[in-house]
């Protein structure tokens, strides 16, 4: 019966997976070191993206690289599609990051990058949290909240009172009778046409 409720894990290619993010990531580190180039204060050529601040290019590589492989290799050996997967992908890609430093600082790179791929893969891997109901239009979903949350006229009238666009029943009458009232003047039901 649990074996029934549980989805049948599909295994995922971690080769294409970790080349495509490498290309995606090399592209990203190829913007940065266009950006560090161009702000230089040396007149560097072009060439420079990739002789001066080309580092960024194999860096960003490297780490997308690396976490995507490990993140898939470690679903694929666990069967298991969760959390822990990022916290493991995050670590080898925070370790790469800091390969050219000490063993303590590889460790503490790859820490920091697991704990926030961690987290943020817990949270719902997306900044605006989880799904409410997936099954449920987003259009819908809303439209419901809204006439299930609307207020009364009444009870608006009541705490804004009338006026910026908010007017209750009976506005028209009442306006008449106050400007009588108040400037004498007379304000008929139906304003007149103008005359063509």
């Amino acid at each position: 019966m649990a074996s029934e409720d549980k989805p049948i894990y599909q295994p995922k290619d971690a080769i294409s997976a970790s080349v495509q993010t490498t290309m995606i990531m090399g592209g990203a580190g190829l913007f940065i070191s266009a950006v560090q180039n161009s702000l230089t204060r040396q007149n560097v050529t072009g060439w420079g993206v990739i002789t001066r601040t080309g580092s960024t290019i194999w860096m960003f590589a490297a780490i997308g690289g690396t976490y995507e492989f490990a993140r898939t290799a470690a679903a694929n050996l666990r069967e298991k599609n969760d959390a822990y997967n990022n916290a493991i992908g995050g670590f080898f890609g925070g370790g790469v990051s800091a390969a050219v430093r000490s063993f303590p600082a590889i460790l503490g790179f790859g820490a920091t990058l697991s704990i926030l791929q961690f987290a943020f893969e817990y949270t719902g891997g997306k900044f605006s949290g989880y799904e409410q109901d997936a099954g449920v239009d987003q259009y819908e979903r809303k439209e419901q909240l809204r006439r299930n949350r609307r207020r009364p006229i009444e009870q608006t009238l009541q705490e804004m009172g009338e006026g910026r666009g908010v007017y209750g029943p009976g506005y028209q009458e009442r306006r008449r009778e106050r400007l009588k009232q108040n400037l004498g003047i007379e304000v008929p039901e139906t304003l007149p046409q103008p005359s063509p």
